[in-house]
């Protein structure tokens, strides 16, 4: 089936991912009518695939002065408008005895140069901060290093998107740039669900869509030089530092620690992949040895530690040298103003930055947009809170007073506890409530299991779902009106991705807990015998 809309926007923003989500938030705040689409689900690509870090900017102060500068501009706006999204952990940069103790001072003057506060400290002030730091290290400098939840950051920036007025279609995949006169008019899209096709006008379209972007800009015979960077990571099954720990030396492959809710993350690699690749990444054998074994220099008691799982994203780089890592290629935001770069009006690419630096990178999409449309309106999301994050610190409703309000902040008042039943726990690892889940699915964006685990954490625990998917996809079902064939299905999808994250580490513990829920879903409830709409998938 073709259909077309006669609703037509001023701006069409392509990608689900955090800077689509900000430049949709930053178009609609300006008063434009805004589309925002995305070919699956909201931070299906890298937003959901890196390891929550927010970046002070130290990380880059020596190679790359730049994106040093626009990090830590941009973590101390993000500390007071997505409050409820950051915890203010500190990091560690240390040096450990195969490391050379004379960069220290020359990363903490580049520090100083990019505005970073970097201040050296005594080993032993280190190891107090954080016992869980290698207590071999032989220099410690603390910076403005934080956490931050990627998946809350863009479910807010989009919830206040469509406060002002935007449109958001998921599951939609762009199949065309609709190009008339030499401009840009609209997309063909295809709902990845069902099959059917339409057609969507604009006055512009922005083309936030990560390093799918190349692909994107090629639809209406534009290039963009992209380097795909896969980074590998790996989740710890507890957390084992407080703080952010770093290794003091130019980046390199696993020197980033990070506490993450009630786990840690270590992170990551940096190679470059073949395009064809971005969708389906798998983790080597190669690959987790190397972060296993740098990780444990960082915090020993990694060694000990059962890991949940492995993961990859790829880095929306745009390739300026033939570096096969990608490590030299600025992290600075890049944006193309396809009119006066290739003679094609009507389009605009932003990418590049890093997540943390979305919002700017946002603003400057958003800048070129309104001078091209004739809008004269300010940004003002530097300095507008994001639902969830709308009262400070220390009220009454601090977001601090339960699991739910930390992961949304002050819109957790909206969750029904109500009944026994709402404050049952769906999800014992993460604290998810029946409550929760309602709220998810009325007020969140949600179709199945995988929209509710980015928005909720459900199935994200030690367990990796063995307990609670089967509690969560009942609750949805009713919630969301799924039919049952669908529900079952979506059981065995979100099951089946949750074994691709463990498999590559799938010993010990780890491969215990898989056959556990294997013997639960397929053994005691026969998941792996029913047949679903869709091609069969064996657990």
């Amino acid at each position: 089936m073709h259909m077309e809309t006669n609703k037509e926007y001023d701006v069409i923003i392509i990608g689900g991912g955090i800077t689509g989500a900000g430049t949709a938030r930053d178009c609609a705040m300006r008063g434009l009518r805004v589309l925002l689409v995305e070919k699956y689900d909201l931070t299906n690509g890298a937003t959901g695939r890196n390891h929550g870090l927010l970046h002070s900017g130290a990380r880059y102060a020596v190679t790359d002065s730049e994106s040093a500068s626009e990090c830590i501009k941009e973590n101390m706006v993000l500390r007071k408008i997505a409050r409820h999204c950051v915890e203010e952990t500190d990091g560690l940069f240390i040096t450990l005895p195969e490391d050379d103790l004379g960069y220290q001072q020359q990363f903490v003057d580049a520090c100083h140069r990019a505005g970073i506060s970097a201040t050296i400290i005594d080993p032993a002030e280190a190891l107090r901060m954080e016992p869980a730091v290698n207590p071999a290290l032989t220099g410690a400098v603390r910076v403005p290093d934080a956490a931050v939840d990627p998946f809350m950051l863009t479910t807010a920036n989009v919830i206040d998107a469509r406060r002002h007025g935007a449109d958001l279609l998921t599951y939609q995949e762009v199949t065309a740039l609709i190009v008339q006169g030499g401009r840009v008019v609209g997309v063909s899209l295809r709902n990845n669900r069902n099959g059917e096709v339409r057609e969507v006008r604009s006055r512009l379209v922005i083309n936030a869509a990560g390093i799918w972007g190349q692909s994107i800009a090629r639809m209406a015979g534009v290039r963009i030089n992209m380097f795909p960077a896969k980074g590998a990571l790996l989740v710890f099954g507890h957390r084992v530092n407080n703080m952010v720990i770093n290794r003091c030396r130019k980046p390199n492959n696993a020197d980033i620690l990070v506490p993450d809710d009630t786990v840690c993350v270590i992170g990551t690699t940096s190679d470059r992949v073949p395009f064809e690749t971005v969708d389906n990444l798998g983790i080597t054998p190669q690959e987790v040895d190397i972060l296993l074994r740098e990780g444990q220099k960082l915090a020993p008691a990694l060694a000990s530690t059962r890991i949940l799982r492995a993961y990859a994203g790829v880095r929306p780089l745009v390739a300026a040298d033939n570096d096969p890592t990608g490590r030299s290629i600025s992290r600075g935001i890049v944006l193309l103003d396809h009119e006066e770069r290739d003679g094609l009006a009507g389009l605009i690419t932003i990418t590049g930055g890093k997540m943390m630096t979305y919002r700017m990178m946002a603003e400057v999409a958003t800048n070129l947009a309104c001078r091209k449309l004739g809008v004269s309106r300010k940004c003002e999301t530097a300095v507008t809170p994001l639902p969830g994050s709308e009262e400070p610190a220390g009220t009454d409703t601090d977001y601090t007073h339960n699991v739910a309000a930390g992961r949304h902040g002050i819109m957790a008042r909206d969750i029904s506890h109500q009944t026994a039943e709402d404050r049952a726990l769906v999800c014992e690892c993460e604290q998810v409530s029946v409550g929760e889940v309602k709220f998810a699915a009325d007020k969140l964006h949600i179709h199945n299991l995988m929209n509710l685990r980015r928005r909720t954490r459900t199935g994200m625990g030690t367990c990796q779902g063995e307990l609670c998917t089967m509690r969560a996809a009942g609750v949805l079902c009713r919630a969301a009106k799924i039919r049952a064939d669908q529900a079952e299905a979506d059981l065995k999808d979100f099951l089946q991705e949750r074994w691709k994250g463990m498999r590559p580490v799938a010993w010990g513990d780890t491969l215990k807990e898989a056959q556990l829920t294997q013997t639960i879903y397929a053994g005691l409830c026969g998941l792996d015998r029913v047949v679903t709409p869709d091609k069969d998938k064996k657990l």
